[in-house]
């Protein structure tokens, strides 16, 4: 049976991307993995696995309530089979589904709990952490659909 098994990284909307880098590389000590040409995004690591705090700039004139937490991702044991079968199970109970992604460095579904709170559950793309480490300090990080194999209701 498929199963979460940890909280993997959070996502934050965030004002000033290279403020709050700096905030969390000078104060925290992480490491800039990954901050993308435009300064509208980043990826931060405490240097075990690719990333545990991605920052994305929120849009201009954001109050509170868009500034913050976007969304947290929880690990899966195993890997696509396992995520198919979640994904199904997510279907099945009536979830309101916002998005299957490919992230490379992770295979990702996206969807609301209860009160509308994004949720992402997802399966590592690389072996080892370490591997996914690397990648993303690359700089090559991209994103696709995740095809599934099954119906997507989102």
């Amino acid at each position: 049976v498929a199963r979460v098994n940890k909280v993997g990284h959070i996502v934050l909307a965030v004002k000033d991307v290279m403020a709050s880098v700096k905030f969390y590389t000078e104060v925290l000590d992480m490491e800039a993995v990954d901050v993308k040409e435009n300064h509208k995004a980043a990826f931060l690591s405490f240097g075990v696995q690719h990333h545990d705090i991605a920052l994305f700039e929120a849009p201009e004139g954001a109050e509170r309530g868009d500034i913050g937490l976007n969304h947290f991702a929880m690990q899966i044991e195993g890997g696509i089979p396992e995520l198919k079968e979640l994904h199904q199970r997510l279907q099945d109970k009536g979830v309101t589904i916002t998005g299957a992604i490919d992230h490379t460095i992770t295979k990702s579904v996206y969807f609301l709990d209860p009160d509308g709170n994004q949720l992402e559950i997802f399966a590592e793309g690389f072996d080892e952490p370490l591997e996914a480490l690397d990648f993303i300090r690359q700089g090559t990080y991209r994103v696709k659909p995740l095809e599934l194999g099954v119906p997507f209701a989102g």
